[in-house]
Formats: C-alpha cells, structure tokens, sequence
C-alpha cells in the first residue's frame, strides 16, 4: 500500500466526517420505511436533501449530533477524557434533543455514574446492542487513526461501552474504527476485515465475520439494522456493491429501516474512501448540525471540515492519554 499525499489524507479525512453527517441527514427523512424508499422517491438515483419526518432538508440527527460531542470532547481534553464525554451526552440529552435512541436516552438519564450506566442498563434489559455506538463514530475514528490498529480498536470499544454494555457493540465498533483507519491510509477497507477479525474479542468474532463476510447481504439479516450487526454489516454491503460516494449512499437509504444511522455509517467509510471531493454539493450545502444544550450552536459543512483536520492533527502517533474504562466488564477492555 503507497502512502497518501497529505491533500489526499485531507481530502479522506474531510470526507470521512462529512461523509457521516451527510448520510444522516439524508436517510432521516425515510426512517423507518420499507427498502425501496429511496429510489421510490427519486426514481433516477439523483437524490436530494428533501427532509421530513419532522427533518428540515440537511438537518442531521442525534446520530451526527453525538459525534461532534465525541470529537469535540477528544479536542478540548486532549485525549479520550470519558466523564467529560458522559457529561457531554447528558447534558445534550437533558436538552430535549428531536430525536435520541431509547437505550442511549435511558443510560444517560437514569441518574447512574458514567462508568456503571451502561453496564446497569444492560444488567436489567439484557439487550444493549443497539447501532448508536457506530452512528457517532467517525471523528472518533479519524482522531484515533495515526495510533494503529490495536490503540484504534481499544479507543472505540471504550467509547462504546459508555452507553452499550452489550460487548458485540464495543467490537462493531472496533472494527468499524479499523476499517476507516485503514481508508484513510489509502488502503481498502473490504480487504481489511480479515484482520480486524483478528483482534475482535473471540466470543464474538464468529458473529461478526457472518455479517461482515463479502457474500453477506441485507436480506440474510436476522435482526432489524437498529441492530449493530446488520447496521455495519449494510454499510459495507453497500461499500462493497457500488463505484461511489453517491451510489453508495442510494443504496444504503434504499436498504429501508433506520436509514439515518445506516447511511452516516456508510457515509463515514464512504467518505474515508471515495474522499470529500467526492461528495455532491448538493448534498453539503444544506448540511447543517444543531447541538441542542450549547447555546443554539449550529455547524455546517465548513465547521465539519475544521473539525475532522483538527482530529486528523491533534493525536500524536502513540500517544495514549486514557481515563479509565467504565466499570462491571473493565476486565473485558
């Protein structure tokens, strides 16, 4: 594998957190609707911001929202700070967000500290594998990337753990760390899964190389894509099925379901490979990220740009500045 010139790092770096927001706001309209609703609604393939839903054309959800609190949190405290992170979500939370999942609201509102909520919830629920750890992880992905393999794939199962205690979440999104990692070197991330795998927690890995396997299709999923293994298992179907940014897009909100979550996963990978530049304009010029609890903040695609250079550039390689993993599967991280 050749290394990137640095405009083409920026480019995929760009394109990795643009790319992810962008796909949310664009499958938020068709939430939960049948597969299909995509190209239902734009027979020739070229799709727009169109919103609905209670969406304004462009406007991201709590999928994008989260993540720019993860990417802004690794910013400010230089490091992977996870009470600053928890507090970060509770306090967007306790804001009335439009749309939150249930299993993240209930971790971050149940009054329990940042290290045993999620462990909590899962304890009394026995069901914690929900995609929301994935849907915010692209500039986390970005800012851990100059540190390798193992350093990204531990980062993202820490991250994970605040709000799922089920470990198949930490390691989807392990794996989906590595895999923009290794887009963002110029390398190709559908060829990558096999050493991911390697380092996926082996009482899990068996499950992830089903979903993640190149014959794997939508229609083999046994549970729906609110679910992480289909989520990122679609994602790099679609990856996988296409030539760009855009198809990738089409047939990742065509794919029905929780199309907002699908499409920024397949979005940030998207734009980890095909790059900014990549992205139609189209879509970014009604981009836009409201952060309900920071003073009526709302970024566009310019500040989605800043921000994923500063996460490319603020992680020195093997810098390890970490605060403790959350508690009760501490032994498991």
């Amino acid at each position: 594998m050749n290394p990137v010139s640095r405009t083409d790092r920026h480019d995929r770096v760009a394109g990795t957190v643009v790319g992810s927001a962008v796909g949310d706001a664009l499958g938020a309209p068709f939430e939960f609707g049948p597969a299909g609703v995509y190209t239902a609604r734009f027979p020739d393939g070229v799709g727009t911001m169109c919103g609905g839903g209670g969406w304004e054309p462009g406007e991201a959800t709590d999928d994008t929202q989260m993540a720019v609190l993860v990417a802004e949190s690794l910013l400010e405290r230089g490091g992977l700070d996870l009470p600053d992170m928890f507090d970060r979500f509770r306090r967007w939370a306790a804001a009335g967000p439009k749309d939150i999942g249930l299993q993240t609201e209930q971790v971050l509102t149940d009054g329990a500290p940042w290290d045993l909520a999620a462990a909590l919830h899962f304890q009394v629920n026995g069901r914690a594998a929900g995609n929301g750890s994935l849907m915010r992880a692209a500039g986390s992905a970005v800012y851990f990337a100059a540190r390798g393999r193992a350093a990204t794939m531990d980062a993202a199962r820490r991250i994970a753990a605040l709000t799922h205690g089920d470990r198949a979440a930490w390691e989807g999104t392990a794996v989906l760390h590595e895999l923009i990692r290794v887009a963002l070197d110029g390398g190709d991330p559908l060829g990558a899964v096999p050493a991911a795998l390697d380092l996926v927690h082996e009482d899990h890995r068996e499950r992830w190389a089903v979903v993640l396997a190149p014959d794997w299709h939508p229609d083999a999923a046994t549970e729906f894509n609110g679910a992480v293994w289909p989520c990122l298992g679609t994602a790099l179907w679609a990856l996988r099925t296409t030539r760009t940014y855009e198809e990738a897009l089409a047939v990742a909100v065509d794919a029905g379901g929780d199309t907002d979550t699908v499409a920024a996963v397949t979005g940030g990978l998207a734009g980890a490979v095909h790059g900014f530049g990549a992205i139609p304009s189209r879509w970014t010029e009604p981009l836009h990220v409201p952060l309900p609890g920071y003073g009526g903040r709302v970024l566009g695609t310019a500040d989605l740009v800043a921000l994923a250079r500063r996460l490319d550039g603020a992680a020195p390689r093997g810098s390890r500045r970490h605060s403790p993993a959350p508690n009760l599967h501490i032994r498991d991280i």
